[in-house]
């Protein structure tokens, strides 16, 4: 019978230690000190489905980046605005937005950047303007470079840039992987979730044959998982199976601390530090680290 350790491992009934993902237990590597920030390593979080973690995953992971030192920017590329609420950062009237970034050339991103509660995380908010911009950007010139050129001139004042997309394969989002050097995909443990994720593969493999040659997924992210059921264990054999290595070690289980969060406005990491929820994302951004900078 195997047993459940407080950092998401499973102890197996002969001792050996392992991840939920079936992989030996490992120490991760220790990040290295910096003695400045930048240039930021740009990762976008990528699923055309919806409720799988991409907003939550993109606030707790940057939060346990700046635990490890990194000075981090969060930017929302969801018309929904989930990140801004989820950082509590209160709604303004006159704000500049990324949809401003993206449509006024005499918008300044350094206008446009809210500090979080936590020091050295950094939002870049949206709201439901965003959503009239796929169809505006269809007739920009350079319409898939038209974020990164706006990310440019902050790329040296932060160690990584998170983009949190929303649920679709559309126009921001090719320009969300145009503007990147990494995807992180995070999955929900079922079988909806796995049969889209060919789709979105195959999308990062476009956008890096025609339009960004640097793009890679960094990992793909299994959240929501309960290991207590047979379908789950299944799904996760699976996404194992035929991603190999590209799955995180790193799993984050179903809790009811994330929701949570979400009406606090804060990160797993400050509203309940001691937490599984913050170990696993602490987890995590080691093992971002260890795979981006090495």
């Amino acid at each position: 019978m195997a047993e459940k350790a407080g950092n998401g491992a499973l102890f197996e009934a002969g001792g050996q230690k392992t991840f939920l993902t079936g992989r030996p237990h490992r120490e991760f590597a220790a990040p290295k000190e910096l003695d400045r920030h930048g240039p930021a390593k740009i990762i976008s979080m990528v699923n055309q489905k919806g409720g799988v973690g991409k907003t939550t995953s993109t606030i707790n992971l940057g939060a346990c980046l700046v635990e490890q030192g990194r000075k981090v920017l969060l930017v929302d590329l969801d018309p929904q605005g989930a990140l801004s609420a989820g950082l509590g950062v209160p709604h303004d009237e006159d704000q500049v937005t990324v949809y401003d970034l993206l449509f006024d050339n005499t918008a300044s991103i350094h206008a446009a950047i809210k500090h979080s509660k936590v020091s050295g995380l950094d939002l870049v908010p949206a709201n439901i303007d965003l959503s009239a911009a796929e169809i505006q950007l269809v007739n920009e010139v350079g319409r898939e470079h038209t974020l990164a050129r706006a990310l440019r001139p902050v790329r040296g004042e932060y160690d990584y840039i998170f983009i949190d997309c929303g649920p679709s394969l559309g126009l921001l989002t090719v320009n969300a992987l145009a503007a990147s050097q990494g995807v992180i995909i995070p999955m929900e443990g079922e079988y909806y979730s796995l049969r889209g994720l060919a789709l979105l593969t195959d999308t990062v493999e476009k956008v890096r044959d025609r339009i960004n040659f640097d793009l890679d997924i960094v990992g793909i992210l299994v959240t929501m998982f309960d290991r207590r059921t047979t379908h789950a264990r299944e799904v996760m054999d699976r996404v194992v199976e035929v991603f190999g290595d590209r799955v995180f070690d790193t799993v984050i289980t179903r809790t009811v601390r994330f929701p949570e969060t979400s009406v606090a406005g804060e990160p797993i990491t400050t509203w309940a530090p001691n937490s599984q929820g913050a170990d696993q994302y602490r987890n995590l951004a080691l093992e971002v680290m260890e795979r981006v900078e090495r």
